[in-house]
């Protein structure tokens, strides 16, 4: 749907032109020499406000903020001068001498302050500064407008119409999303990926729309961008994800200084609810998923019980106290830089160890649990990442254990004889075949173990995200680094 662009609000072709508004202190002030103009040689005013200011002596209501846009106004009081239909000067807030040698009137406000700033005009108010565009320049987005009848809620509209994920979206008006898009320097138009399942191509415009109804800010979009990147290569088998009947989603862990510069949470309940760029980032890039990829429950995405975390799942390393580099480090990129991984995995699993105080112990503990996630019997298949708390940290970090080290030493115990996973080993039925029986298997493939660093300082308590099937028939991890 498009518009006519309103035409620009004509203003005396001579003479002088106020630009005011009641909640201003210096526009109060000068009611009196406003005054003093209009008695003179006459004066235009416009109020952008309450359209009872100034009203005694003459003046019109600037009730769209047409002529404040349309002509610049960043600060109020502002006087114009006016000749032969062009404007010859301005100038802004309120001085004596300025005054009087701009309008060439004596003896200006008599009693007054000689001096007062001015305030900053409505029309480049943050919160309308966009809606202002759109409304009067019209708008640049590509996507195609949605008209709702009178009667119709949007939130009800995105329910009815499949948009959301089963929760409320903020409706991505035009001045939402030109405000999302100066979160980042790419181009609207550009290309960012082809989304699986559809396989379509997906350009920054449509994500920065899905980030709004995710009810990301501005500043998140670059996140948003690099996430969905990385979810639809190849490696990352979005499709595949997809279309698994496990319980997994990309889990995006996010690295390097963007994750404090947009407030997102490294620390305590970091895998849980109340960080807005924690919930929504990782939303987000479901959204896109499924609006635009056609990712959706019952079709293509046939998760056979899901899980809570298919909502969206998105955290940054605490990187400052980590006994180990980053996990984007470890994983090949400059410190400093950056970065989110996605890893296809499910919701966490507790490690509970409050008695270990040395890594040689806590290590086994870790260990004893990672043998167990999926099946006891089941090696080699899943991935997993092991989100380690600061408090377990401190006991690696004190002992001098790096992620190296810690490796070397956890791998050894993940290590299974044969005989103990064949089918019917322990009476249990679930197993391999029984060719494996005189083998030493480990749990996971090489690469296949990460950790990551994040919590709050109580709790001697981590967790394990397991994965789904890697490598060439499921997921294997990605880590991008995000453009601004």
């Amino acid at each position: 749907m498009t518009s006519a662009t309103p035409a620009v609000p004509s203003l005396p072709d001579d003479g002088l032109v106020a630009v005011v508004k009641r909640d201003c202190a210096t526009c109060e002030l000068v009611v009196p020499v406003l005054g003093q103009l209009v008695e003179g040689d006459g004066l235009t005013i416009w109020v952008q406000d309450d359209p009872l200011f100034c009203s005694d002596i003459g003046s019109i209501h600037d009730a769209d903020l047409s002529v404040s846009w349309h002509h610049d106004i960043e600060t109020v009081p502002t006087l114009i001068r006016r000749e032969g239909g062009v404007e010859t000067g301005r100038i802004v807030g309120w001085s004596r001498d300025e005054w009087q040698a701009f309008t060439g009137v004596d003896d200006l406000g008599p009693g007054l302050a000689s001096f007062r700033p001015g305030c900053g005009s409505l029309s480049v108010d943050p919160s309308m500064t966009d809606e202002l565009t759109v409304r009067f320049s019209g708008s640049s987005l590509h996507a195609r407008r949605i008209e709702l009848a009178e009667l119709e809620d949007e939130m009800e509209t995105a329910f009815d119409r499949g948009w959301t994920d089963g929760l409320p979206v903020v409706p991505p008006t035009e001045a939402r999303v030109l405000r999302m898009l100066e979160g980042t320097t790419r181009a609207p138009d550009e290309i960012v990926t082809t989304v699986p399942p559809d396989l379509v191509d997906v350009t920054v415009e449509q994500v920065a729309i899905n980030a709004v109804m995710a009810g990301c800010k501005p500043e998140y979009l670059p996140v948003v961008l690099a996430a969905v990147e990385a979810a639809c290569t190849d490696e990352f088998n979005m499709h595949g994800l997809l279309a698994t009947t496990y319980f997994s989603g990309p889990v995006v862990i996010v690295n390097g200084p963007i994750a404090e510069r947009i407030g997102m949470n490294s620390g305590n309940n970091v895998l849980g609810q109340g960080n807005r760029a924690n919930a929504t980032i990782g939303r987000a890039l479901q959204l896109v998923v499924r609006n635009l990829g056609g990712g959706r429950p019952g079709g293509v995405d046939m998760g056979m019980q899901g899980a809570p975390s298919k909502l969206g799942w998105s955290f940054a390393e605490r990187e400052a106290d980590s006994p180990f580099e980053p996990l984007s480090v470890a994983r090949g990129l400059d410190p400093g830089v950056d970065a989110v991984t996605l890893f296809a995995g499910q919701g966490p699993i507790p490690i509970i160890d409050q008695l270990s105080r040395t890594p040689e112990s806590l290590t086994r503990t870790i260990a004893a649990l990672l043998l167990a996630y999926g099946h006891p019997k089941l090696i080699i298949g899943f991935d997993c990442i092991v989100v380690l708390s600061p408090e377990h940290g401190r006991i690696y970090r004190e002992a001098g254990w790096d992620r190296a080290r810690v490796m070397a030493e956890i791998e050894p115990l993940l290590v299974r004889g044969g005989a103990d996973l064949v089918r019917g080993a322990g009476g249990i039925e679930e197993g391999l075949p029984a060719a494996f029986g005189e083998a030493d298997l480990p749990k996971f493939r090489p690469g296949g173990l990460q950790f990551v660093h994040a919590g709050g300082d109580a709790g001697l308590f981590s967790s394990i995200i397991g994965g789904w099937v890697s490598g060439e028939k499921g997921s294997d991890p990605i880590t991008v680094e995000v453009r601004p």
